[in-house]
């Protein structure tokens, strides 16, 4: 979807929503792996950015970018961290060329020479021009992401933008088209592409006449910083799990204290990093909706692999392999991971728990969530005031913070050490209280 890897925003952004503002420059440096001249380079260039994209906030709005991350959750819509996507989905170089080029093919059919002509009589005098081979490179990128289409035709080819969608429909089914695309946008994954979609068709919208309350019919509050993030990878692996390519990439575990490091492109001026230098084939993806978060599956020299994708920098694609063998591995993970409540390899153990039914004449929440969310789990057996569910699974880490979430209207039965450490983990909590109580 971008033309150029963002890794040092992405995690520049995760980090300063996750610390809210806690950590000092030079703290924040460090733990990014950059110098504090970069971190203050890097707050300038998307304090522009926010000034861009919100052109006409108030001055209560355009406060520190810091701030603004911290207090001004409730003042859009908008998931906040969407207009990284915006703003570096093209180099900062490439913007103005584009733009120009999107103008020109919005009043008719042009071929390549003559856009080139529209370009460099449109730049500054001091700007650098483009030759031919630049155009063409933006056109294909252009086509490719659908924002124009080349029409039918001899050489030379014309290419006009693709607004047919827009130009189709009525108003009100363009209403009715964004009022579908904000809703499926904020509940569905992934999700960025469907923002981008609707912020253009409000803005055709808005040019139309249309008053902004009309498309204020839905308000949505972001939670998962992640989920949208690490969508800027999503598209890369997946790219490479089509064409059956392996990737490399250098990875920072949750545990590590740093999460990004700079490219290395001087060889005199190389320097360790936390990160870890990994090539593997990519097989699946996996999104856990409990945390928001996304995960590579993996093969590698050491079998199936798992990641963390808020840990992934400098992804490129590397060669391709065997599409028998490739459909062999994916084979074989999708047997390891048959009983997984997201993605452990480990032994398959049965879950057993008594679930007990909520008081009144109310409807059985308890039972409606467990037939939700309990996955290929069955009710094994029911009476009045409990029931009996039970699921075969790889291991019980992942399964046990859902159990747990029941609090007292769930008994976990068997295996015998998930009940214990449940047991040794409610006994602490009650500990915690118990002081409380006495001091009241």
């Amino acid at each position: 979807m971008a033309k150029e890897s963002f890794d040092k925003e992405i995690q520049f952004l995760r980090m300063l929503v996750l610390t809210s503002g806690a950590f000092n420059r030079q703290q924040f440096a460090e733990r990014l792996g950059i110098s504090v001249h970069t971190f203050d380079k890097t707050i300038r260039r998307l304090k522009e950015v926010v000034s861009s994209v919100h052109q006409q906030a108030s001055q209560e709005q355009s406060k520190e970018f810091a701030e603004t991350l911290r207090f001004s959750y409730y003042d859009s819509t908008d998931p906040l961290l969407l207009f990284l996507f915006r703003a570096k989905s093209v180099k900062e170089s490439e913007s103005q060329r584009i733009s120009l080029l999107l103008g020109a093919m919005n009043e008719r059919a042009l071929t390549t020479m003559e856009l080139l002509d529209v370009i460099c009589s449109s730049l500054p005098s001091e700007a650098a021009l483009p030759d031919e081979k630049t155009i063409r490179s933006d056109l294909k990128y252009l086509e490719e992401v659908g924002v124009v289409i080349r029409e039918p035709g001899a050489r030379p080819y014309r290419y006009r933008i693709q607004d047919a969608l827009v130009q189709q429909l009525s108003e009100a089914e363009l209403i009715d088209l964004y009022d579908f695309v904000d809703v499926m946008a904020n509940t569905q994954v992934p999700s960025v592409q469907g923002y981008l979609l609707r912020d253009g068709l409000k803005k055709h919208l808005l040019r139309g006449g249309v008053e902004p309350h009309v498309l204020e019919a839905f308000l949505y509050k972001y939670h998962y910083y992640s989920r949208i993030l690490d969508e800027a990878h999503l598209f890369t692996l997946l790219h490479a799990i089509r064409r059956h390519r392996k990737v490399r990439f250098l990875y920072f575990s949750p545990k590590s204290e740093k999460s990004y490091a700079a490219k290395n492109t001087n060889p005199l001026f190389e320097r360790d990093t936390e990160g870890k230098s990994e090539k593997t084939l990519p097989l699946k993806i996996v999104y856990d909706h409990q945390y928001g978060r996304w995960y590579l599956l993996a093969h590698g020299r050491e079998g199936i692999r798992k990641y963390r994708m808020e840990g992934m920098t400098q992804i490129e694609e590397d060669e391709a392999v065997d599409e028998a063998w490739y459909e062999g591995k994916q084979l074989e993970l999708e047997e390891r991971i048959a009983h997984s409540w997201l993605i452990d390899t480990g032994r398959a153990v049965t879950v057993r728990a008594r679930f007990y039914n909520p008081e009144g004449p109310e409807p059985n929440f308890v039972k409606e969530r467990v037939l939700l969310q309990g996955q290929w789990g069955q009710i094994v057996s029911e009476d009045e005031h409990t029931f009996i569910y039970e699921i075969k699974v790889n291991g019980t880490f992942e399964i046990k913070p859902w159990l747990r979430s029941f609090g007292s209207s769930c008994e976990v039965l068997e295996p015998a050490s998930l009940r214990r450490e449940l047991i040794a983990e409610w006994k602490e909590i009650q500990a915690y209280y118990a002081s409380v109580r006495e001091d009241f």
